[in-house]
């Protein structure tokens, strides 16, 4: 080596200005003999080369060396050791699960600091260990040499305990070691590094600490073992390829260098932040008060806070005009050992800090002493400076937890303005600490009293970098001393929650017992939940906190199920935060939300959840177990107001919690700008009354009259001043008198009294507001309107409407109606829905109670917002002149009885219609598990042709109801030109679903399909349906109409009617996306099959499947091709897209499949197999000639590796990717694997695989293509003028037996090629130990002597297969110009190994010889072979071939020969790079 160094710098031009030359040296680590600037001559170069030794030494290292090399030896100095300082953190897993790998890690981090170079100015470190908490052993600061550390190491202690923590530990680190009083040099540009050594998966989210330590900078690196969260670890990590793993903690050192390497290419900001303005180390003035425990457990240690507290005293500069200090002490209660103006001089206070005695006393009441300082030290008469802008500080030493709640007082001294350090030992409770402090890092831990010298400059670094400004600080925290709050606890009732409701009750009291209940102070209100929501009293129903307390301690569980948190959430909202409730919102005050749950939501809770921060409402989330910890911080106003207990009888662990978190949320300081406030004397308004009048509130009519009667009392009834009408309605409504009928209010008074229940059912509540709009809200009425007079609808519905109200609702509110809606327990929510906000939407027992909300009413009605002008509604044409109508028929088993109702309901519906060729076009599709057109709209130009086509409708049956595919299929089928759809000539396209049941298959992407080409969408549901599914069907909620039976869609005819009038249609045509034909010429299917152990009983179903949709298909090797591949641990290839040319030969394979088993399942490596091997131009694909590339995914169960890498791959390939799981499928790595979220489908079993059968197909049809193929490599023509061909065979003994296979598969070969002298050459290897040249490229210049040569081969034996060996020597010997090689003329050079199992020599120098010299090299391997031994050996992974066994090679033999074929060659030979003398071809 040391010759051939020296002979290469003989040829080089050595010289200042001219080359330069360095010598490095490794083994296990690097070694630089001479750097570029260390000589200037050849001759000094030479001489040091001449004198090099070998190092010696192992393991051998190579990427350590490069990447020394790059950081130390390419640089401008040539020499520059790189970082000067780092700050390193090592964060060690201390739980029980780590006991036994404790040692290792110790010794792990001992390595690790041996090779820092520690020092003050250089690098830092700090050690902590956690498990459900932290202990920090040293700090930054703490040591400056590394003999203390590692002594400080060595002696650590395991601390065990649980749960795993890790998301806490993180937030600990950035908030209490990466600070600068901490001893981190972040500001000043000093790189940091956290080392984390974890050993299981977090009980805690770590997310968000993770993410707040990358914003600080911190690189954080993560070492696992085998039974951490791989994924966990990544996320935390500063970068993915940060987190390393081992197998068990004593692997640890495997990844030291690794580790080394990493930190040593961290980027590291030239400069350092711009820090904080940071005040001078000695502060002009600061008043110090020190707190401190004098209980019965700190009696021995009181003498070690004393001394702290004299040497912290002994750092000052005491002064009455400079630094003043207090001290207190207290357990039970507190005591003043001298105030802040007693001394004016430093030996005074030392003096009497030297004298002190420990108080005693059984009882901390930490809580009652911080409030103490609050109003009797921190005051100017105490000597307190605070006015004056004086920093004021507090030090608390304290040894245990508190007796009492601290929540108050410590956030009274920060409110004001009070820097509060907390010093707390091992029988401290952290989080109270950490609550008394200022912020959370200014509460330091010692594990005794006798340690707080190891916490003393800390403590003073933190004082002295405190940033003060010249006057008292305004703090963003909320003063403690809010006047009023509203809060309100919604309690999950279901029947998963009765062991646990008490629970709830006691809890609910004692965070009652807390508040200051009354009228202007805090406010009450309780709601429970299940199914539905109850109210059990309002915000505004007590004053007193007794009463509240009473009525808490009755509640009774109420049951029920589903447990619908979403609605509950939706119905506070509308109905508890809302003035007429007793809400405060408006006026500012804090409103609060604490919901204590039990389980998961079967609603959704996102849109609520959202809606209520929106209105600033501070949620806070109290789950079990048995929650969902993702949905309740999703309903949390911030994630960390999201609490968790075990049991609800753990309720009390979080009360504190829950008492900090209310106390410190951050109020505007100014309530909400109210909306304009109509005076109520002087204003005019439209006022109508509707009055439901059916046979559900005939005994109550008289107070619904009395209570219209006593609302006009308080009218200022006049024509040019209030106007009144009174509507009373059920199946339809009748109008008592118009707006202008009467001027007085005696006349309206006297009317009123008269009037009469008028029965009858059903009750349309739709129907009648429809009613008003049209007749009454109008002119000829005496509606002023368009003058601008607010128009108000007062609604009292005691029952639920048997149409819908949503439309004709949405319709008034868009006239500019206020409307306003009283309803009973029966109608509550649909009155909410009808009203114009939820809030003026009120609720009665019965309308016995209608005086309770009276004044609620006459409040609303004098807070209305109202502008000076009408609101211009959106203009919609009525006279639509053309329309295309689908009925979509439900024609499912469940559905047999009432289909001739949906036949009678279509006809109605067609008879209001304007059918003909220019006017509206119907077309009919019925549908259960497919669907069936009946008739298109182009197949009838007649109203008559269509209804006698509808009277002969017959109702198909089937199941199941796949009612997405059914959307899907009209989406691709009817709602198309080619159907008669004049969509993309600007006409309103319209779809009418009358359906009977929820589906079986999922329909939100077909519908938000349909929505985005325009369609609107109306359904009609029954009870059975699923109004959830029919709302996201509808184009918008309120189109989702509903009956009880079929036999009532006749009540919803008018409403349907009234919302297809009003849609509102683009007056413009779309301009449409290109379509492909669904009718594809040619496309590209790789079924890729899930063949693991747990899917065994399923596969059968699998294939018949793939049978199903292979059926669909047009197959043919110009139009569809298809390939199977079945995976587990690894994948394998059924066969190709370009093995068979007929459906009958690919059914006969399918069926012939066997379940091949194995686990575990790796997703990500067979992903990543088909795209090397399966969509590629020597398997068949035509993915370059533009034909689509689709890959359908059939999948049991979660990936054991990675699949999003593999996946994005697909996709950047544009692989349309399908997937279809089950139940035991990860439905989130099923949406990221599959190319758009709605291609992922989901069946519960593989039984069900035909239910989405019909989605599957529809998808694959509607896939965008370019309309052009991918410009691609330049290809040769397949007979290609000259190659250079080497077989190199296995000869060893394991292939005896298959040897006469391999033959003929060479004989085959030979026969496709063009042998001659100057076409193509062939030449055969044979070798097992070693190699046997058969006959050289030159041997033979015919076919004929070929072909005869390899027929006589024999097999030639040997025990070791030394396949990096032959490889070497085929590169010395055959690929040579003496062999007949001609490489160096520009011919291509392919050598084509056959090798039936694993090489017992390292094939990778030999494979990379070959590449080197750009020979084409293609490997076929059998089961017995090493897959990435093989696609090491060949040019590119994809030229790797498999086969079960050498009887197999024939199905690989058209894929071999179309690489061949197709391998992208230059047509001349390269220009070779010249280095000196020597020459050295390079082939991409």
């Amino acid at each position: 080596m040391r010759e051939f160094v020296q002979r290469v710098i003989e040829k080089l031009n050595v010289g200042e200005n001219k080359d330069h030359v360095s010598v490095v040296q490794y083994s296990r680590e690097a070694e630089v003999h001479f750097y570029l600037n260390t000589y200037n001559t050849k001759e000094d170069i030479l001489d040091k080369v001449r004198g090099l030794r070998h190092r010696r030494g192992g393991p051998l290292n190579t990427g350590a060396a490069l990447q020394y090399v790059r950081d130390n030896v390419f640089t401008a100095s040539s020499g520059n050791q790189g970082i000067t300082k780092r700050d390193v953190v090592f964060l060690l897993d201390g739980s029980d699960g780590t006991s036994n790998g404790f040692r290792s890690m110790q010794d792990f981090v001992q390595r690790v600091v041996e090779k820092l170079d520690v020092g003050e100015n250089k690098d830092r470190v700090s050690v902590v260990q956690y498990s459900r908490d932290v202990e920090v052993h040293f700090y930054l600061n703490t040591y400056n040499t590394k003999q203390d550390i590692l002594d400080t190491v060595r002696g650590l202690r395991h601390r065990r305990g649980s749960p795993l923590n890790t998301g806490a530990a993180l937030q600990y680190v950035r908030d209490n070691v990466f600070t600068a009083s901490a001893g981190s040099r972040r500001r000043e540009g000093v790189p940091q590094m956290l080392i984390l050594i974890n050993g299981g998966r977090s009980f805690d989210n770590v997310d968000t600490p993770a993410s707040a330590l990358k914003k600080l900078g911190i690189f954080v690196f993560g070492i696992g073992t085998r039974t951490s969260d791989s994924g966990e670890m990544q996320r935390i990590a500063y970068d993915p390829s940060y987190a390393l793993s081992v197998a068990e903690f004593s692997d640890l050192p495997n990844v030291q260098m690794e580790l080394s390497s990493a930190m040593s290419t961290v980027i590291v900001r030239s400069t350092p932040m711009t820090p904080t303005v940071i005040v001078g180390r000695h502060l002009p003035k600061k008043d110090v008060v020190f707190l401190l425990d004098g209980s019965d457990a700190t009696q021995s240690g009181f003498p070690k806070m004393r001394d702290f507290v004299q040497r912290v005293v002994e750092t000052l500069n005491v002064d009455d005009s400079r630094d003043r200090v207090s001290v207190v002490q207290y357990s039970s209660d507190p005591a003043v050992q001298f105030y802040l103006n007693t001394y004016t001089t430093k030996r005074e206070a030392l003096a009497t800090v030297k004298g002190l005695r420990h108080k005693g006393g059984r009882h901390l009441n930490t809580g009652a002493a911080l409030q103490y300082l609050r109003d009797n030290v921190f005051i100017p008469s105490a000597g307190s400076r605070r006015q004056e802008g004086v920093q004021q500080l507090l030090i608390v030493l304290s040894g245990g937890r508190s007796s009492d709640s601290v929540d108050s007082g410590a956030s009274a001294l920060k409110g004001l303005g009070v820097l509060t350090f907390a010093v707390g030992t091992r029988h401290s409770d952290r989080n109270e600490l950490q609550n008394i402090s200022y912020k959370p890092s200014y509460a330091l831990s010692v594990s005794d009293l006798n340690d707080l010298p190891s916490v003393q400059h800390q403590l003073r670094s933190a004082m002295e970098s405190v940033t003060i400004g010249a006057a008292p600080e305004s703090p963003t925290v909320l003063d403690q001393g809010i006047t009023k709050r509203d809060v309100v606890f919604l309690l999950d009732g279901s029947d998963g929650t009765s062991n646990g409701f008490r629970s709830m009750q006691d809890f609910v009291q004692r965070v009652v017992e807390k508040l200051d209940v009354g009228e202007n102070k805090d406010h009450v209100s309780v709601v429970q939940y299940s199914r539905d929501a109850e109210v059990h009293f309002y915000l505004n129903t007590y004053n007193t906190k007794q009463d509240i307390l009473d009525t808490v301690r009755g509640l009774r569980h109420r049951r029920g199920g589903p447990l619908n948190t979403g609605a509950a959430l939706q119905y506070v909202r509308d109905n508890v935060f809302t003035a007429s409730a007793g809400s405060r919102r408006l006026e500012g005050v804090p409103q609060m939300l604490i919901l204590i749950n039990g389980g998961r939501s079967f609603d959704n809770v996102d849109t609520p959840a959202s809606a209520l921060k929106k209105l600033g409402i501070f949620v806070f989330g109290i789950g079990t177990r048995t929650s969902d910890s993702g949905e309740m911080q999703r309903i949390a106003y911030d994630p960390s107001y999201a609490l968790s207990v075990a049991e609800f009888s753990d309720l009390p662990n979080v009360q504190m919690e829950l008492s900090s978190a209310m106390s410190t949320v951050i109020v505007r300081s100014t309530p909400m700008t109210p909306t304009v406030i109509v005076d109520h004397e002087s204003a005019r308004k439209d006022v109508v009354f509707l009055l439901d009048g059916s046979d559900g509130t005939r005994n109550v009519f008289p107070a619904m009259r009395e209570f219209v009667q006593r609302v006009i009392e308080k009218l200022n009834v006049g024509e040019n001043k209030d106007r009144v009408s009174v509507v009373q309605y059920s199946r339809e409504a009748e109008v008592h008198f118009y707006l202008n009928t009467y001027n007085s209010k005696e006349d309206i008074l006297d009317t009123v009294r008269g009037l009469r229940h008028r029965r009858g059912g059903p009750l349309n509540t739709g129907a009648a507001l429809q009613y008003v709009r049209d007749n009454v809200f109008t002119a000829s009425s005496g509606s002023r309107r368009q003058e601008g007079v607010p128009q108000l609808l007062i609604v009292l519905s005691g029952g639920r409407s048997s149409d819908n109200v949503d439309t004709p609702a949405s319709t008034l509110k868009d006239n500019g109606v206020l409307i306003l809606g009283i309803g009973t327990r029966n109608s509550s929510i649909e009155v909410q829905r009808i009203a114009s906000d939820p809030s003026y939407a009120q609720s009665v027992s019965d309308f016995s109670d209608l005086p309770n909300v009276e004044q609620q009413l006459t409040s609303s009605l004098s807070h209305v917002d109202v502008g000076v002008t009408p609101r211009t509604p959106t203009l919609i044409d009525q006279g639509i002149t053309k329309r295309d109508v689908i009925f979509l028929l439900d024609g499912s088993d469940g559905t047999s009885n009432g289909f001739r109702s949906m036949q009678d309901f279509v006809q109605r519906v067609v008879e209001k219609l304007d059918v003909g060729e220019n006017k509206d076009h119907v077309s009919v599709v019925q549908y259960s598990r497919d669907a069936e057109v009946h008739f298109y709209l182009n197949t009838y130009n007649t109203k008559e042709d269509i209804l006698d086509a509808v009277r002969g409708l017959r109702h198909r049956r089937g199941g199941p109801l796949n009612t997405g595919a059914a959307l899907q299929y009209l989406s691709d089928n009817v709602f198309t030109a080619s159907a008669g759809s004049r969509r993309l000539e600007g006409v309103p396209q319209m779809l009418i679903l009358i359906n009977g049941g929820r589906s079986f298959d999922n329909v939100d992407s077909p519908a938000s399909a349909l929505k985005m080409l325009g369609i609107f969408v109306f359904g009609i549901g029954t009870r059975t349906s699923d109004s959830g599914e029919m709302q996201r069907i509808a184009y918008d909620p309120s189109y989702a109409l509903s009956v009880a039976e079929f036999s009532d869609l006749p009540n919803v005819q008018m409403e349907l009617s009234s919302a297809m009038s009003t849609v509102i249609v683009r007056s413009t045509p779309m301009t449409p996306t290109v379509i492909v034909d669904r009718h594809l010429p040619k496309r590209d299917i790789v079924f890729l099959l899930d063949g693991s152990d747990a899917t065994q009983s399923g596969f059968p179903d699998m294939c018949d499947f793939v049978q199903g949709v292979v059926e669909t298909l047009n197959v043919d090797d110009n139009r569809d091709r298809v390939s199977v591949v079945q995976y587990s641990r690894d994948a394998e290839v059924h066969f190709y897209l370009n093995t068979y040319n007929t459906k009958g030969d690919i059914f006969d394979t399918v069926r012939g499949l066997r379940h091949r088993k194995g686990r575990p399942l790796n997703t990500g490596a067979a992903l990543q197999y088909v795209i090397d091997n399966v969509f590629t131009a020597s398997a068949g694909s035509r993915h370059l000639e533009g034909v689509p590339q689709l890959l359908i995914l059939i999948n049991g169960g979660r990936s054991f590796d990675d699949v999003d890498t593999p996946a994005s791959a697909l996709k950047k390939l544009g692989i349309f990717v399908f997937g279809i799981g089950t139940r035991t499928s990860d439905s989130g790595e099923m949406q990221r694997i599959a190319y758009d979220p709605s291609y992922a489908l989901s069946v519960a079993e593989f039984s069900d695989l035909p239910n989405v059968q019909m989605e599957l197909s529809s998808a694959m049809t509607t896939v965008i293509v370019r309309s052009t193929p991918m410009t691609p490599t330049v290809i040769v023509d397949r007979h290609l003028p000259k190659r250079d061909i080497v077989f190199l065979l296995d000869g060893s003994d394991a292939i005896q037996s298959g040897f006469p296979k391999m033959r003929d598969f060479v004989q085959r070969i030979v026969e496709t090629l063009n042998v001659d002298d100057s076409r193509d050459r062939v030449s055969v290897v044979q070798y097992s130990s070693d190699p046997a040249v058969q006959f050289y490229l030159n041997t033979y210049t015919t076919k004929s002597e070929t072909l005869a040569t390899v027929r006589g081969l024999r097999h030639k034996g040997g025990r070791s297969l030394n396949t990096g060996a032959a490889l070497q020597y085929l590169r010395d010997n055959v690929f040579t110009a003496s062999a007949g090689s001609r490489r160096q003329e520009g011919v291509p050079q392919l050598l084509i190994v056959l090798c039936g199992g694993m090489s017992s020599d390292s094939v990778d120098s030999g494979a990379s010889a070959i590449k080197g010299l750009g020979v084409l090299t293609f490997a076929v391997g059998t089961r017995h072979s090493d897959r990435k031994e093989l696609q090491n050996i060949s040019y590119k992974p994809s030229y790797a071939l498999s086969v079960s066994d050498l009887n197999d090679l024939p199905s690989v033999q058209q894929q071999l020969r179309t690489s061949m074929d197709s391998v992208t060659i230059g047509v001349v030979p390269e220009s070779p790079t010249v280095l000196g003398k020597e020459i050295f071809f390079f082939r991409k």
